[in-house]
């Protein structure tokens, strides 16, 4: 794998594609710095070589050039993070940008405008991955959130860096980390797989039971499962065209040895509120009016045994609607028991947007040994594909 390491960037100026698609709030306040913190290592890297840092990334979706996706008002926050001013030009292409990057000295930093605010990044189009090419002398892509994206500056732009092109410290540690998981795990491998659908985990399910030794299957898509078992779930979510996936899903999971654990009680509520009215409930046998919301009692408890056996553990969504304070027992409990498993040797990676959340809000996200910074991205890795901005740094 070629990364940083491999090149000295002494008065080189190295383009780097960041992701610094940060939340927001409504005064345009960055609420999670994480994806800024993780690109640090790379940008400090070219400059402590002597070089400098032009760096490109997209800030939403911008239908046209609203000022609310300007990359501009994280500027002073990359600023203070890297510890070095950062310089602002507000476009990515053109004879402005071209200027304000030939007139950067080594040591120093230029953040480019929103990528997006031009449709051709999206489009992949060349052109316009040929003008970005032109601001630097080595391409580094190290935004791992983009990287199933073929898009210009993700994937394009590398084929005109032919011999000048690598992967940032934080895009080869998400390589390194789920390939640890997927190809070279300590056995028993673990999976657990929450959130409320089946349909957007099929892919994952199908590809990782190969490579699984138990898996978790958690959340609302576990209703699926247990429905398609014959058994009443009351109110709660359930994809009903998906029963016959989900009965084959066990079949194959028996076939090949894996030991599949869907939880056995809930906390059920009769409202989707947080002060509901709630009660334990056997998952099998939920009264009409009333949905199951969390993981019940039992099923944490069986749940913490299955992870404190595992070497490898990979997370991929919450047991539970966590966003609610009576709902996130179950997630919380799966924290604990991952983190100390973790402590006692394990090697634990978590991902997918809701599991990263989760860990931050229940500050499990230092006792885990990696978290993963991109959620789609993460998937179709999980689905065995090869990402593009990861495949064109290979070519």
């Amino acid at each position: 794998m070629i990364t940083v390491d491999d090149f000295n960037f002494e008065n080189k100026k190295a383009l780097i594609r960041v992701d610094f698609n940060v939340p927001l709030d409504e005064e345009g306040n960055i609420t999670d710095t994480t994806r800024i913190e993780a690109a640090k290592p790379t940008i400090l890297k070219v400059l402590e070589d002597g070089g400098s840092a032009i760096l490109m990334s997209h800030l939403g979706r911008p239908k046209n050039e609203e000022e609310e996706f300007s990359l501009s008002q994280i500027c002073s926050t990359v600023s203070e993070i890297i510890g070095v001013e950062v310089n602002f030009v507000d476009n990515c292409v053109g004879d402005k940008v071209t200027q304000a990057a030939q007139d950067l000295e080594m040591g120093k930093i230029l953040l480019l405008e929103n990528l997006r605010y031009h449709s051709e990044e999206t489009a992949g189009d060349v052109e316009f991955a040929k003008q970005l090419s032109t601001l630097g002398d080595i391409y580094v892509n190290d935004a791992f959130g983009t990287a199933h994206r073929a898009h210009a500056s993700t994937t394009v732009v590398a084929q005109f860096f032919p011999d000048a092109k690598c992967y940032g410290y934080l895009l080869a540690k998400e390589i390194e980390s789920l390939d640890r998981v997927l190809n070279n795990s300590e056995k028993p491998v673990l999976a657990i797989l929450g959130g409320s659908k089946v349909s957007s985990k099929i892919t994952v399910i199908e590809n990782i039971l190969d490579k699984v030794d138990e898996m978790i299957i958690g959340g609302g898509m576990a209703f699926t499962f247990i429905k398609a078992q014959g058994g009443q779930i009351g109110n709660s979510i359930c994809e009903d065209d998906k029963m016959d996936l989900a009965l084959d899903i066990l079949k194959q999971a028996k076939e090949k040895g894996v030991q599949i654990h869907i939880p056995v009680d809930v906390i059920a509520a009769d409202d989707f509120a947080n002060d509901a009215n709630t009660k334990v409930s056997d998952i099998t046998a939920i009264e009409d009016g009333w949905q199951g919301l969390d993981a019940g009692p039992a099923s944490r408890e069986n749940f913490d045994a299955v992870v404190k056996r595992a070497k490898t553990i990979l997370w991929n969504g919450p047991l539970g609607v966590f966003e609610m304070e009576t709902f996130a027992g179950g997630t919380i409990a799966l924290g604990h028991s991952i983190a100390e498993s973790t402590q006692n040797g394990a090697f634990s990676l978590v991902g997918g947007g809701d599991s990263v959340a989760a860990v931050k809000q229940f500050g499990f996200d230092s006792k885990v040994s990696y978290v993963s910074t991109g959620g789609g991205a993460m998937l179709e890795m999980l689905e065995g594909k090869t990402l593009p901005g990861i495949a064109a740094i290979k070519a």
